[in-house]
């Protein structure tokens, strides 16, 4: 798509830069993350990072093998879902990323696995609340399965009728997206967030631990182990926040 490419003549030599190259390479690595990390199998996943100030995303092209990604065929897209730059057509779910960085304009980077404990709490329609310190550190309180999306929703316009009920979801039930960065789309699996494509690996890395966690923790007890908020309060804020004072100083 020559249209889009920037070219440049420097001494005497015809140089070709594409889009968004440092962002494009972010999320090529965090994209090879996915498998390394067993959040992923064959092509199950996906990672997209945004340029706010351009208002285009990159995302990993449709049903490409992780191994066979590189920088140059990650698909540069705009807010309105059309391909700007790229040779390759973009994730099947690229219009559900598009909404959320759309209706949430804090996130940097949005990655949707199918991994397979945060998957078996959305198929069984359950929030993953915060039943340990492991999840406070990460989420400021409990994250919500949505609505399932009527036959309606998903024989009309699918994809990004998944992301307005992810923020149908935190609009009703109040959450606060950046102290809650993950979602699980009921029926379907997890979506998370950050602010850079890498933290939302992490993300997304630690939901399904906690997952895990919580199926563990509900197989042993009938009590409610629900973390008590003052504890919540401690972890989640000692991470994140104006008075934070995990980690080293910058």
């Amino acid at each position: 798509m020559w249209n889009f490419y920037r070219v440049a003549n420097i001494f005497g030599k015809l140089e070709v830069k594409t889009l968004l190259e440092k962002l494009r390479r972010e999320v090529y690595e965090a994209n090879i993350l996915l498998p390394k990390l067993s959040l992923v199998n064959f092509t199950w996943g996906n990672v997209s990072g945004i340029d706010r100030e351009k208002n285009l995303f990159v995302i990993k092209p449709s049903g490409v093998e992780y191994d066979k990604l590189s920088p140059e065929n990650m698909v540069v897209v705009n807010l309105s879902g059309e391909t700007v730059e790229g040779d390759l057509n973009p994730s099947s779910d690229t219009l559900t990323h598009m909404v959320l960085y759309n209706e949430f304009p804090n996130i940097g980077a949005i990655v949707h696995v199918h991994s397979a404990w945060a998957t078996a709490f959305a198929q069984a329609g359950v929030d993953i609340e915060a039943l340990g310190t492991t999840h406070a550190d990460m989420f400021y309180g409990a994250v919500p399965v949505s609505d399932a999306l009527t036959k309606e929703e998903i024989e009309s316009d699918y994809e990004e009728n998944t992301g307005k009920v992810i923020v149908r979801t935190f609009r009703e039930r109040n959450i606060d997206p950046d102290a809650v960065p993950s979602v699980l789309v009921r029926q379907h699996g997890p979506f998370s967030w950050a602010k850079t494509p890498l933290k939302a690996v992490e993300v997304a890395k630690t939901l399904e631990i906690i997952a895990e966690i919580n199926y563990h923790a509900l197989q042993l007890t009938r009590a409610d182990i629900k973390l008590p908020q003052y504890l919540l309060d401690k972890h989640y804020l000692r991470k994140h926040g104006k008075n934070a004072y995990y980690g080293q100083k910058k």
